[in-house]
């Protein structure tokens, strides 16, 4: 580890000067590249530093246990001891900001909900939910755009697309991807009888054109009146589009925006996405030897939380935490859970590094 650390540092301090290089700074783009990479070795840098320092005052407190003052070997001897306790948790930071940064995790995000199983209480449960990941975008000063929804009479949602663009979006909301399970007494239902419905969430990176090129050889386009729910607001003009990428089958839509063009854009970057997701699961698929998370941040057949009305329950089964706060956490105040699951993944990529 501590070579690789030396590593770190020496690699830092070179950029240190490339990012001062009046040549380098008339190059832009090169610049941006070395000045984002800095940043990103910086608090592993400041840590490492921090690190030898501790380590530097424990050897001179050890040095000074031979003094022949009996105050001085008192002062040294607690000076020891306080870098001794220091240096085990400092390495444990140490080890945890070397794992691996997911590369997408500064990225904005392009959600998609869909209702599953439950018929119109599924629906109105994705609306739910897009409520709720709207209010948690609000709540981080995060800014939503709806790309494409299909909503239902009552109110709910067949699926529905949003991107949301804001810094680190994607490393807090990829660990939603999944089935969400609902349990509770759904409003069309006269009886009482508690209902078990599911929505699935795909949370997916935005993707950079430099990071997948399409072949516009391969892209359908098709073009139809968009409309709201049950038939409603039908466009008079075919502005809604449909883009079919033909060698892998994927299909994006969008019908949110009045103009063709607006529409035939966001129904672009949906595509872009989606195509990007199937290659990254693909490739990591094709790693036998990478560890899988636990945790997880991408099947979206597994079954990773239930919301239990009567209960006041959400449970995330993947770490096995419950939180009581039905209301609180659908009104958007999520980070409680999101935490946890960060720290359960990082501490499985820690076990998978060692």
């Amino acid at each position: 580890m501590f070579q690789k650390l030396e590593d770190v540092e020496k690699r830092y301090e070179e950029l240190t000067v490339k990012v001062s290089d009046p040549e380098i700074i008339s190059r832009q783009n090169e610049w941006r590249e070395y000045i984002k990479e800095h940043a990103e070795l910086e608090p592993i840098v400041l840590k490492y530093r921090e690190y030898k320092k501790v380590q530097n005052d424990f050897e001179e407190a050890k040095a000074m246990m031979n003094d022949a003052d009996k105050e001085m070997r008192e002062l040294a001897e607690m000076e020891m001891l306080e870098a001794k306790d220091k240096l085990p948790q400092i390495e444990e930071e140490l080890k945890i900001l070397l794992i691996p940064k997911d590369p997408d995790d500064d990225k904005n995000v392009i959600c998609e909900i869909r209702g599953g199983a439950g018929g119109e209480e599924a629906a109105l449960f994705a609306g739910t939910l897009f409520r709720m990941y709207s209010m948690y975008a609000e709540r981080k000063h995060w800014k939503l755009e709806v790309l494409n929804e299909n909503e239902t009479e009552l109110g709910g949602f067949k699926e529905v697309s949003f991107m949301i663009t804001g810094k680190g979006a994607y490393s807090r909301l990829k660990f939603e991807s999944g089935v969400h399970r609902v349990q509770r007494v759904p409003d069309t239902e006269a009886s009482g009888r508690i209902h078990t419905s599911t929505a699935t969430v795909a949370v997916l990176p935005e993707v950079e054109d430099v990071q997948i090129q399409l072949n516009p050889s391969d892209i359908r386009m098709e073009v139809y009146r968009a409309s709201g729910a049950g038939g409603q607001h039908v466009n008079k003009t075919s502005s809604a589009v449909r883009l079919i990428h033909e060698p892998t089958g994927i299909v994006a839509e969008c019908q949110t925006e009045r103009s063709q063009l607006q529409n035939r854009e966001y129904a672009m970057r949906l595509l872009k996405s989606r195509i990007y997701e199937k290659e990254k699961q693909e490739q990591d698929a094709k790693l036998a030897n990478e560890r899988k998370s636990q945790v997880g941040s991408g099947d979206r057949s597994e079954k990773i939380r239930t919301y239990n009305y009567p209960q006041g329950r959400i449970t995330d089964h993947r770490i096995g935490m419950s939180i009581f706060q039905m209301e609180d956490f659908l009104n958007g105040n999520l980070d409680a859970m999101i935490d946890n699951l960060i720290a359960a993944d990082r501490a499985e990529r820690l076990k998978g590094e060692e």
